[in-house]
């Protein structure tokens, strides 16, 4: 099952609250990152699961 936020998610939601943001919860800072790519969140059973983890080690 794919979260709906993560630790990394709360945190961004609560530094951005920090700095005046308002409407800015761990979801949303979760569906941002999604957006933007900056999290795998295929099933491990997914073929594209795969395909973004190649990619992300050929950068390494």
């Amino acid at each position: 099952e794919i979260p709906a936020r993560t630790e990394t998610s709360e945190r961004m939601s609560r530094e951005l609250k920090k700095r005046g943001f308002r409407f800015v919860g761990p979801t949303i800072c979760y569906a941002l990152m999604q957006a933007a790519g900056l999290v795998n969140d295929h099933t491990t059973d997914c073929f594209r699961h795969a395909q973004l983890a190649a990619r992300v080690m050929k950068k390494s």
